[in-house]
């Protein structure tokens, strides 16, 4: 699996994508002249609708039609179903699907990512275990002092904690007719899109609200985040300026140059009506960029307002959230596997593709900061509570 730094590096070397086109071809291009990777008709597939069409032969002949292009999964000890069929996407095609998620995906490109070796299932890390910023407390238990001549300091140590992560498999499915299995174009763009964008939904909902059972811990789930109490007799279904000051003034100071808001498009009429006083007037809080008319973002506290399908309805906590989600950290595994099978859909003349994607991801922060001076506690991780 690609890090961060190498899917910006990658993603940089496309230049600006052409519409009418299939965009996966230019992000496969680009992986395969990025890393060296060169076809070769007798060890690679083309495309990826060509590697499906092959899984495909191989189900339907009763696994005697194998082209030798193929590559088995890793089978036992829990890590496929070995009864699956499943076989490994080809680098090129598995790296292109995840470029374009972290492209389409204003979460997934923000994250904190982490891959691991394809013999680790899990993975653990220190973290520093602080939870306030008084003095003693910095580092979990590191203190300075201004000491006179010959007077000698207590002794202080930092503390950390173990953050653990364990892979959680995450499956996209795609239903496929007989009659589009028999068109290779049609089925590489398709299925490239399909895939993609499925990796990306599911792994951005799990960071935005997963439960950590059998997928990741969201930010709305995490005992880090701070929600931000309603005004006194403010209605119900509302947004008001002194909300967003709140959550503002709650934000850790050193987020505050990556933070986003995260919203639901229902609230947006809320925002554009949201004004502040002065004097007998007042004056608007919140506009897109230039007006109405440009793009891609609007701001509060400069910030980028970025609406995303995952954010809760008007009125309930999650549906304007303000998050430094470089504060989340997302750990997966390459060697992205694919199975096929004939039989799930055999009535309706389908035949079903399966990706697997393994990941597991938490915010790094356990507990909301206490500050070095005042009572109100900090977090990357601040949302408005339910009105």
């Amino acid at each position: 699996m690609p890090t961060k730094s190498s899917i910006v590096e990658l993603r940089a070397a496309l230049g600006p994508l052409d519409p009418k086109r299939n965009s996966f071809d230019d992000y496969v291009r680009a992986v395969r002249s990025n890393i060296g990777f060169t076809v070769d008709n007798q060890k690679h597939f083309r495309s990826l609708g060509e590697q499906l069409q092959a899984m495909a032969r191989y189900a339907l002949s009763r696994q005697q039609d194998f082209d030798s292009r193929l590559v088995r999964a890793p089978t036992g000890a829990g890590e496929v179903d070995p009864t699956g069929g499943g076989f490994l996407v080809q680098t090129d095609f598995a790296t292109a699907i995840f470029m374009l998620a972290h492209d389409m995906g204003e979460l997934f490109s923000r994250v904190n990512k982490i891959p691991i070796s394809a013999n680790a299932n899990s993975l653990k890390m220190p973290g520093v275990d602080e939870t306030s910023r008084a003095t003693g407390s910095r580092w979990g238990g590191v203190s300075s002092y201004w000491l006179g001549e010959g007077v000698q300091p207590t002794a202080t140590k930092p503390k950390f904690r173990i953050i653990s992560f364990d892979l959680k498999k995450l499956f996209s499915l795609m239903y496929v007719t007989d009659e589009l299995l028999q068109d290779a174009v049609a089925l590489n763009s398709i299925a490239s899109q399909a895939f993609s964008e499925e990796v990306m939904f599911m792994t951005e909902d799990g960071i935005f609200e997963g439960s950590g059972a059998g997928m990741p811990l969201g930010i709305m789930n995490s005992p880090a985040k701070v929600s931000v109490a309603t005004e006194t007799g403010q209605k119900t279904k509302t947004i008001v300026k002194e909300n967003i000051d709140n959550m503002w003034s709650r934000l850790w100071s050193r987020s505050r140059k990556n933070a986003v808001w995260l919203i639901n498009q229902d609230i947006e009429p809320q925002l554009n009506q949201m004004n502040q006083a002065v004097g007998t007037g007042g004056q608007l809080v919140y506009l897109p960029p230039g007006g109405l008319s440009a793009a891609p973002y609007a701001s509060l506290y400069g910030r980028p307002v970025i609406a995303t399908e995952y954010s809760s309805t008007l009125g309930t906590e999650g549906d304007i959230m303000l998050a430094d989600v470089s504060q989340y950290t997302l750990v997966d595994k390459g060697g992205v596997q694919a199975a096929t099978s004939m039989h799930a859909a055999f009535l309706t003349d389908e035949m079903v593709f399966r990706i697997t994607y393994r990941v597991d991801g938490q915010p790094m922060w356990h507990a909301p900061l206490t500050p070095f001076k005042g009572s109100a506690t900090k977090s990357p991780f601040i949302t408005l509570a339910t009105r």
